[in-house]
């Protein structure tokens, strides 16, 4: 069995301000360390469920911060950015079991945590199909258009209740929950221990309740914070500026859509 995990740190336990998600900062090196161990405990729950080919896809900023030595010596670790479009899951193909998330976030334009946001903060809020989108919706349907099932989640309470809502056989563990400007967590060595077995139970259930919608059409929509942004995008062949800030691209093949990704958070 061959799983593939993509990880962020906004939604690790603790997590609660920018500077300690920055590797410029010196509280980074503490949330550094608990997004290595809540990956590390997903990685035993696979290997416990029978996995024998796990692969970690460090998908934060410089994509250089999980801790390869304390991960099991099955793990292969994805590291830096390649320029893929498929950029937090890239490796992702047809031939993985299943896909998890850990560590991830609320949302663009959510009050669920104060570290909110979708891929940059730039944006006030991405739609797909009229949902607000979040990077976990960005990935699951990345992992939809190669067939592969996303099963679990790790992250803040927010992100937890849209990513159900969207695939509802997804099992989730919340760490975390965010008040205003605050975060509220459960203790680390607990959040690493409901992942680990979180990660098993899901895993030993039946995945094929957990594939991805994949809708016929995208219809996108993003919303920047800064005008100059919007126009930019409005190059990308087939993007319709609607708004000073808005920009509307469509497309039936969701490559079509991460390519527009792409060109349009750069």
């Amino acid at each position: 069995m061959k799983i593939y995990i993509t990880a962020d740190i906004e939604g690790v336990s603790g997590a609660a301000h920018w500077d300690e998600t920055d590797h410029k900062n010196a509280d980074y090196a503490a949330f550094r360390e608990q997004m290595t161990a809540e990956v590390a405990a997903a990685c035993e729950g696979a290997l416990n469920a029978g996995a024998t080919d796990v692969w970690v896809r460090d998908a934060h900023w410089s994509a250089r911060n999980v801790i390869a030595a304390k991960l099991p010596r099955e793990v292969r670790l994805v590291r830096e950015w390649s320029g893929h479009p498929f950029c937090m899951m890239q490796e992702l193909d047809e031939t993985f079991h299943a896909a998890l998330a850990i560590g991830y976030h609320a949302r663009a334009g959510s009050d669920g945590s104060p570290l909110a946001h979708t891929m940059t903060g730039n944006m006030i809020y991405f739609k797909i199909n009229d949902q607000y989108a979040s990077e976990f919706m960005i990935a699951a349907y990345t992992a939809g258009l190669v067939g592969v099932p996303v099963v679990f989640l790790s992250g803040d309470a927010a992100i937890c209740q849209e990513a159900q809502a969207f695939i509802p056989g997804l099992a989730t563990v919340a760490v975390k929950h965010g008040v205003g400007n605050t975060t509220v967590n459960i203790h680390p060595h607990l959040a690493v221990e409901r992942i680990r077995a979180g990660v098993e139970a899901a895993l030993k259930a039946d995945v094929s309740k957990c594939r991805v919608p994949r809708p016929d059409h995208f219809s996108v929509e993003m919303r920047y914070q800064r005008h100059a942004d919007a126009y930019h995008a409005s190059f990308f062949p087939g993007v319709s500026q609607i708004g000073p800030h808005t920009v509307q691209f469509e497309a039936d093949d969701y490559f079509e859509v991460l390519r527009f990704f792409k060109f349009c958070l750069a």
